[in-house]
């Protein structure tokens, strides 16, 4: 892919995709689902995969984890549950886990789960820097445990403006100062004020009063 479609793509996807997470709360029918945004969407049988996502670390730079982040419809009769999500390229699995904090996510009948976001399920990629790139468009495959895997290509970009609040929740913190810096600092300023209080005693005074006889 071109670096000037990259750019449109990224900028596509940054318009459509959280209007369209939102909507799921209105139901699976609900006519806002029905806009067909400029991001990864597929069905295949009882499934179906809408905005999803690959979301990187903002600096673009880190080694911390990426997330994918889809909404999963299951118009079924039964419940399925997503065994694994397989980014091309990483050699991992995502780490998968429910709103709850477990490790199983369901995708209830006839209903829906999202995945990314505040509140919501978590599928975590691992360090994966040189294999997901900002503007691709990298292939990711779901696999469910009656509808088998599914599989479609989505966007990666870094977790800035519109995608901020979805992206991995593992951001690196800013360097500070190491402790051997800062013993030094303090080090080097004990020994001047003590080499200032040595230099101020060493002084002779001045001596009041007249002179003995």
């Amino acid at each position: 892919m071109s670096s000037s479609l990259r750019r449109g793509a990224l900028a596509a996807a940054a318009i459509a995709s959280i209007a369209s997470l939102a909507a799921c709360g209105a139901g699976n029918n609900a006519q806002t689902l029905q806009v067909k945004p400029d991001n990864a969407a597929t069905s295949f049988g009882d499934i179906k995969i809408q905005n999803a996502t690959v979301i990187t670390q903002p600096d673009r730079t880190s080694k911390g984890p990426a997330v994918v982040i889809a909404t999963l419809f299951n118009n079924g009769d039964s419940a399925q549950t997503l065994d694994a999500i397989k980014v091309d390229g990483v050699n991992k699995t995502a780490k998968l886990t429910d709103a709850k904090g477990g490790s199983t996510i369901k995708v209830p009948a006839h209903g829906s789960v999202v995945i990314g976001g505040k509140g919501n399920a978590v599928a975590e990629l691992p360090n994966s820097r040189t294999a997901v790139l900002d503007g691709n468009a990298q292939r990711i495959t779901f696999t469910f445990s009656k509808t088998g895997d599914v599989k479609l290509r989505a966007f990666v970009v870094p977790a800035e403006s519109y995608f901020a609040k979805w992206g991995p929740s593992k951001v690196p913190a800013a360097p500070t100062a190491t402790p051997s810096a800062t013993s030094s600092a303090s080090a080097s300023s004990s020994a001047s004020a003590s080499a200032s209080a040595s230099a101020s005693a060493s002084k002779p005074g001045k001596v009041s009063g007249s002179p003995a006889r």
